[in-house]
């Protein structure tokens, strides 16, 4: 796990562009700083890091995650951190919610949020009734950013889609002001309606809809 962590640590600095460090940080808003190393390159070298490795258990992967997150100096450190967790198994079974969790609540923000939530997606698939549950428990959640993660845990499902499960995370978001929220939403049904555009456009009729939502959710209609 050391050795992953190095890795990947000596990888992004030596891919560092200083110029362009300050704009990706002030794009962000962050109080973190930049290498300047761009989203691609960054799971380039968290995926070769991976295998470079040799075969590791799902828990090892995690443990590096953990502690990339956790002692990260730059921001890309933490996109690392995440990159990994789409690596083999280490997000394959419910071991990793705790911490999808984790990042969302001490990361608080879009970036790490969105990416994350293609976790919850996969786990969607491979331990449905569980992750199912743990969404909407999140829908539910005093944190805004857990409970952005619950409204897209299905973004790239596609026809798998839960339609139930959809309307039951956005419904009580719909009357929430904060925009991340109303985006979020607008998101999620924006991407459902590529395969159920009928169900959305019954949904955008039946509920009280942001102005944002409905423009979002119906772009494509």
């Amino acid at each position: 796990m050391t050795a992953i962590v190095e890795d990947i640590r000596t990888a992004l600095r030596s891919s560092a562009d200083p110029s362009r460090a300050p704009g990706q940080q002030a794009y962000m808003k962050s109080a973190m700083p930049f290498l300047g190393v761009s989203v691609p390159v960054v799971r380039r070298i968290a995926r070769a890091s991976a295998k470079g490795a040799g075969p590791m258990e799902p828990a090892g992967l995690r443990d590096a995650a953990r502690t990339l997150w956790d002692e990260a100096e730059y921001r890309e450190e933490r996109y690392a951190a995440t990159a990994l967790l789409a690596v083999g198994a280490a997000s394959a079974d419910q071991a990793v919610v705790p911490l999808i969790e984790h990042m969302v609540r001490t990361g608080r923000w879009w970036d790490h949020t969105d990416h994350l939530a293609h976790r919850l997606a996969g786990l969607l698939d491979r331990e449905p009734a569980a992750t199912a549950a743990q969404v909407r428990r999140w829908s539910t959640d005093e944190e805004m950013w857990i409970r952005r993660i619950a409204i897209l845990s299905q973004l790239g499902r596609r026809e798998r889609i839960d339609l139930e499960l959809l309307a039951d995370v956005i419904a009580p978001n719909l009357a929430d002001p904060e925009f991340f929220i109303r985006k979020a939403i607008g998101w999620a049904l924006r991407e459902c309606a590529r395969v159920h555009p009928q169900w959305v456009r019954e949904y955008a009729e039946a509920s009280a809809l942001s102005p944002l939502t409905r423009r979002e959710a119906l772009k494509h209609l």
